[in-house]
This record gives structure tokens, C-alpha cells and sequence, in this order.
């Protein structure tokens, strides 16, 4: 594919053998996954391990519908097959999108990958070692002096499975600036200008992914979010030193015609 340009009919076989390898991948993931679901969740369940109510209770996790159970262990198994062919599945975009860059860019593309990676699972990780212990520990033993919980296993997995994936979405931002700035689609200067709009987002962020409404977990998640996004503006600047720059302090993406 290099070196050529493709007709259409070619494009549409290339994006379904990448599509099938994906789905493959995704596939055998999770039947690996199904064969160890009772780790997974086992790991799942792990923040809450020592958390009890006021009088002393251990949470229970309850299954109100008979197909509850089995619906759940299918959908921890799907996003287990996920997490393992997610390297795969990565792969093979970038390797469909890289025929349309130029060779510059596909340098940047292709040593940013590892930090994709590493950055979403240290996401992960933020959410399950720091956000997640104390979040579910205030919802837990909140007005426990008045109801025992007993929480619906599809529910918390929900809860929990929704708060890591954002969580490592949000570590991937600096590595998206800085690769956006590299290849000249926004500037440092820009991104900058946006800040306030960011910091507002961050918020935002906090409130859709939280598990309370209260301000002190929603500001333990927009913290971090914002330094994420302080940090891209550092990357977006490294990014762009040594390139020249217009009058306007924008450098142009590609030039057509000209």
C-alpha cells in the first residue's frame, strides 16, 4: 500500500481484513477473559473488601433477576477480551490510517503508540488505587445508620467499569496535544486560550463520572484532569520548538496548490 494510492474497492477489502483481525482479536480476548471471569471479578470487588456500615455489616452484592448474573459475567468478560485486544485492535488503525499521513507524521504516530498504552492503563490504575477506594467507601456507609446496602453486582460493576474507562481516556490527552501540536492542527498558544473551557470541562468531567453528586469527589477527579491538561500544553510547546511559525504564531497543517 505504500508508495501507491488505492481505488476504492481496495480500501473497502483493506478496512475488512483489518476489521476482521480486530473482531478476531476481541474475540479470543474473551473467551481468555471468560475462562478466568472469577479473577476478574475478583479484582472488581477488591476496593470494597473491608468497607462496613456503621453497624459493623460487610457489603453484600445481590442478583435480583435470573439472568442478572450470567448478563453480568458475559459483559465483564466482553470488556476483559477488550482490555486484551485492545494492543491489537490499536495496531490495526493505525496501520489502516497511515497509508493518508506523511512520513512525518507517521513517525510521531508510530513512537506515541507504547505511550498510548502506558497512559490509559495508568489511568486505570489512578481510578482503581486512588479514586475508587474512598468513592465507594463514602457511598457504602453513607445513611447505613438507616438501611443495610446490598448492592446489585450489575450495578457496581457499571459504576466501576465506566469510572476506570474515563479515567483512562483523560490520561491520554497530553499525549493527544502534544501529538496535534507536532503535526501543526492547534498551537500551544491556542490550547492555552482554551484553558478556562478546559477547567470548566474538567468539572463537568467529575460530574458525569463520579459516583456522588457531592463536590469533593467531582474535584478529586477534575484535579488531576486538569494538571493532564496543563500538561499537554508543556508537551504541545516541546512539541512545537524549533518549528517556524507565521506571523500569527500559527504554524499551517499542509498547504494544497501552493
Amino acid at each position: 500500500m505504500k508508495g501507491r494510492e488505492l481505488p476504492l474497492g481496495g480500501h473497502l477489502s483493506e478496512l475488512r481484513r483489518r476489521l476482521t483481525i480486530s473482531v478476531g482479536s476481541l474475540v479470543i480476548g474473551t473467551v481468555v477473559a471468560f475462562a478466568f471471569y472469577g479473577v476478574i471479578f475478583d479484582v472488581l470487588m477488591r476496593p470494597v473488601q473491608g468497607v462496613e456500615s456503621l453497624q459493623g455489616d460487610e457489603v453484600v452484592f445481590i442478583f435480583t433477576q435470573p439472568t442478572e448474573m450470567i448478563g453480568v459475567t458475559m459483559k465483564v468478560s466482553f470488556l476483559g477480551g477488550l482490555a486484551l485486544a485492545i494492543p491489537v485492535i490499536l495496531y490495526q488503525v493505525v496501520m489502516f490510517v497511515a497509508p493518508g499521513l506523511t512520513g512525518r507524521e507517521r513517525r510521531y504516530l508510530y513512537a506515541l503508540l507504547p505511550g498510548a498504552l502506558l497512559s490509559f492503563v495508568g489511568g486505570v490504575a489512578f481510578g482503581y488505587f486512588v479514586l475508587l477506594p474512598p468513592a465507594l467507601r463514602f457511598l457504602l456507609t453513607f445513611g447505613t445508620d438507616i438501611a443495610t446496602p446490598m448492592i446489585r453486582i450489575g450495578n457496581y460493576v457499571d459504576l466501576v467499569v465506566t469510572l476506570l474507562f474515563w479515567m483512562g481516556i483523560a490520561f491520554e490527552v497530553p499525549l493527544v496535544m502534544f501529538f496535534l501540536s507536532k503535526i501543526g492542527v492547534v498551537t500551544p498558544r491556542a490550547l492555552a486560550r482554551q484553558r478556562r473551557y478546559a477547567f470548566v470541562g474538567a468539572f463537568v468531567l467529575g460530574a458525569l463520572i463520579t459516583p456522588t453528586f457531592d463536590p469533593v469527589n467531582q474535584t478529586f477527579v477534575a484535579v488531576p484532569v486538569i494538571l493532564l491538561y496543563e500538561l499537554g500544553i508543556l508537551l504541545a510547546r516541546l512539541a512545537r520548538l524549533g518549528q517556524k511559525k507565521d506571523s500569527k504564531g500559527m504554524v499551517p497543517y499542509r498547504s494544497s496548490g501552493s
